[in-house]
């Protein structure tokens, strides 16, 4: 039995969610978004209330049966809030800013790196060594996050680079002489 499969998603107040088939959209004050679920689940709404059950005992319906039940939680929350990943630039001139639709980020190469932002997804430097991306899509906000991460990750030497605000990077001892 999925533990996540099992817990029904509430619909806060402001947020219709409707089903046409295997199809479901979900309304909110932010986003409009919709997800189709493979045949392996059952989605029910009722009471404001949306469970998803599995269709018979096989391994590929209950995989499919957390999986969907997590993504309509995902399109809830989104279509009241938005998402957060805050990332931090540590190392010496290294900084951000957004111009337009562009995030332009010194990182110590000969040349300045500049990220087009896609639609969906807001990103605001309120520091030049901080970075805000937000949007009603989790999947969407975590992967640009990541794809800004890449450009320069974090080394165990010294800690600079890209990280998330909350994550630990365990640094490592350098050469003895």
């Amino acid at each position: 039995m999925s533990r996540i499969g099992k817990q029904p998603v509430a619909l806060p107040d402001g947020v219709t969610a409707t089903l046409s088939g295997q199809t479901i959209e979900v309304k909110g004050p932010k986003a409009t978004k919709s997800f189709t679920a493979t045949d392996d689940v059952t989605i029910i709404i009722a009471d404001g209330i949306i469970s998803v059950t599995p269709r018979g005992k096989s391994k590929r319906a209950r995989q499919q049966w957390g999986m969907t039940r997590t993504v309509i939680a995902n399109l809830v929350h989104g279509a009241k809030d938005t998402f957060k990943k805050e990332l931090e630039i540590r190392g010496v001139g290294y900084r951000a800013q957004v111009v337009g639709s562009v995030l332009k980020l010194n990182l110590g190469y000969s040349h300045d790196v500049d990220f087009q932002i896609p639609e969906g997804v807001t990103v605001t430097a309120p520091k030049q060594t901080e970075l805000v991306v937000e949007g009603t899509d989790k999947q969407l906000v975590g992967q640009i996050a990541a794809n800004i991460r890449d450009w320069r990750r974090p080394e165990p030497y010294k800690g600079k680079g890209i990280r998330y605000k909350d994550e630990f990077i365990f640094q490592k001892e350098g050469k003895k002489k």
